[in-house]
């Protein structure tokens, strides 16, 4: 009977590993955190435009980051 706990295939899926999910991007941590800022309407569009826009932008921010010079903790 399908949606019953006995509804499973005895010993679970034989090709579990085909079908596990896989990490799309190379990051040590996933990506949960969510951010908010404003940008100006065009400049939404055309990152929209663009392919795979959210890890452009996520790499985008990790390499400003590692420009920056390291802040000191009396601030």
């Amino acid at each position: 009977m399908p949606g019953t706990k006995g509804s499973g295939r005895p010993g679970g899926n034989p090709d579990l590993e085909a079908y596990q999910f896989e990490q799309k991007y190379d990051w040590d941590e996933p990506c949960t955190a969510l951010l908010s800022l404003r940008i100006p309407p065009n400049i939404k569009e055309k990152l929209k435009e663009l392919p795979n826009w959210q890890e452009r932008v996520r790499k985008a921010i990790a390499a400003e980051l590692e420009k920056a010079p390291p802040q000191s903790e009396a601030n």
